[in-house]
């Protein structure tokens, strides 16, 4: 996935874990790394916790002077309290945290940094600027217009299409307004526009919706992969899968699996790596334990799957 990363911002060094600084890091004091992020309660998240683990216990054991606090939320208000709970008693020196939805937890982890600590903010940002020292995530204006410009490719006459958004966060205006900024000059009608919250149960409840106030549909926008999964449900039960065609995004195994068998109604996918965790965690350690400066914006580059590319982009081993 390397070659899927590029660096923004003047201030960031992307600097490796490299073993020659390893025998200076040992050396050095206790540093206690809070690691706050959702529950796995959809694939996406389930890859985040995956790949969060790893890089813990891989980073554990290399620096031993690193401890890690990782607690995971099912909603807002439990992430906000794992945030106070690991200022107050475990004091700790870091935080990574992928908030649960922007605005319940801006407060919170203001307060963090207002502590002095360190604070890397991963995929979804806050809701106001400038609290973080690190910014990490994929390109969610890349994701949208990635996945807009394929419509227009693949739909050169025009149609209709429904489209599914998020949970209510600045990542999904961005992946939105860029998605309807690519469709600009086309003759593609977005008829409905719902929240799915990333959730499969609720896209597949938006989706039966859409599918019984419209009566013709040529494409759906799912936006996510567990998403789609719930979309093409919902189609296959009303018995219109041979109407539409839904692109999701994120890169599911499941999805890269259709895309490679060339389903006619998976026919792209469009990445956005959960790995982008381990890249945070990695990065937040290395301030720690190397002098390379950290701070500034690293952003994961989105591209889009085919037929032609998708083995470059599955993963057997991968959870998601």
């Amino acid at each position: 996935m390397k070659k899927l990363m590029k660096l923004a911002g003047a201030g960031l060094v992307a600097a490796s874990l490299a073993l020659p600084g390893l025998a200076m890091a040992q050396d050095a004091e206790k540093v206690t790394i809070g690691v706050s992020i959702p529950a796995a309660t959809h694939g996406w998240t389930g890859g985040v916790n995956f790949h969060a683990q790893q890089a813990i216990d891989s980073l554990t054991e290399t620096y031993p002077q690193l401890e890690f606090v990782l607690a995971t939320a099912g909603d807002p208000g439990k992430q906000v309290s794992d945030v106070e709970d690991m200022m107050a008693t475990r004091d700790i020196d870091a935080l990574v945290i992928l908030p649960f939805e922007s605005d319940p937890l801006t407060g919170p982890v203001k307060r963090v940094a207002d502590a002095g600590k360190w604070v890397t903010v991963v995929d979804r940002g806050l809701a106001q600027e400038g609290i973080e020292d690190l910014y990490v995530a994929g390109d969610n204006t890349a994701f949208g217009r990635v996945a807009g410009e394929y419509f227009k490719e693949k739909m050169p006459d025009g149609g209709k299409i429904v489209a599914l958004r998020g949970i209510p966060t600045t990542i999904d205006n961005e992946r939105v307004e860029a998605f309807q900024a690519a469709l600009e000059g086309s003759n593609i009608e977005i008829i409905g526009m719902e929240h799915g919250n990333w959730n499969r149960d609720k896209a597949f409840e938006v989706m039966q919706d859409f599918l019984s106030r419209f009566p013709e549909i040529d494409a759906v926008w799912a936006s996510d992969d567990d998403m789609a999964l719930g979309v093409i449900e919902a189609i296959k039960q009303a018995g219109r899968e041979n109407d539409m065609w839904v692109l999701g995004g994120a890169g599911m195994k499941q999805m890269i699996e259709r895309v490679k068998a060339g389903d006619t109604m998976v026919p792209a996918d469009v990445t956005y790596p959960p790995a982008m965790i381990a890249t945070a965690i990695r990065l937040t350690a290395d301030r720690f334990v190397s002098q390379a400066p950290m701070e500034g914006r690293f952003i994961i580059g989105s591209v889009l799957v085919t037929p032609e590319n998708a083995d470059q982009y599955y993963y057997p081993d991968s959870p998601f």
